[in-house]
């Protein structure tokens, strides 16, 4: 089941996306992950160590976040609160992390 799930999320994710989906992704970066990361197109992260949404697609291919943030991004470090997000916020946070590789 849970490989269905992931499934399903992967191909939503490389779905076309309206504007809509990049604004509510947009915003979504802002309310909860600007307090570390750059989520614009220019500006540097609060934390010098968490990186810039816009140099992210550098690091991973965008579409296989997917996974990772609708079970719950943990990383290595304490800093970082678990995040995990529904599939429809999934779905709005990787058109906006597209939108940023142009």
């Amino acid at each position: 089941m849970r490989a269905v799930f992931a499934l399903a999320l992967v191909l939503a994710a490389c779905a076309p996306r309206d504007e809509g989906d990049t604004a509510r992704g947009q915003r979504l970066a802002q309310e909860r992950c600007a307090g570390c990361h750059a989520v614009g197109r220019t500006g540097t992260s609060p934390r010098p160590t968490a990186p810039a949404f816009r140099d992210l697609h550098n690091r991973y291919p965008v579409d296989q976040l997917a996974e990772a943030l609708a079970e719950g991004i943990v990383t290595g470090h304490p800093d970082m609160p678990e995040q995990s997000f529904s599939p429809e916020e999934v779905n709005a946070l990787i058109a906006y992390l597209r939108s940023l590789e142009r």
